[in-house]
């Protein structure tokens, strides 16, 4: 029985370059979203998807992002960097409720 790696850091590496390459479109995010759930395991790296979504980079405990500012690791398309209104925030959680 051979066991798979868990490899959260590459897990970001493919969500973060997908995110950004979608734009500015929530609708290019969510068919990426889609698309992306059939290859990799979303419920595996649950806390590392809810991390980028809300946060736009993994956090490590207490909250610090574990990205080194380098931009490669991390997304503006996240909860954190949304508009400040209630309409821009409903947005993106419909994009993750999809």
């Amino acid at each position: 029985d051979e066991k798979e790696k868990f490899e959260p850091t590459v897990f970001r590496d493919t969500i973060v370059q997908g995110l950004n390459e979608a734009g500015n479109d929530l609708e290019a995010i969510a068919k990426f979203l889609d698309a992306t759930g059939s290859r990799l395991d979303y419920r595996r790296y649950a806390d590392t998807l809810f991390d980028i979504l809300v946060a736009g980079s993994m956090l490590a405990p207490g909250g610090t992002r574990i990205d080194d500012n380098d931009k490669t690791k991390m997304t503006n398309h996240c909860v954190f960097f949304a508009d400040e209104d209630h309409d821009a925030i409903r947005n993106y959680a419909q994009v993750s409720e999809d």
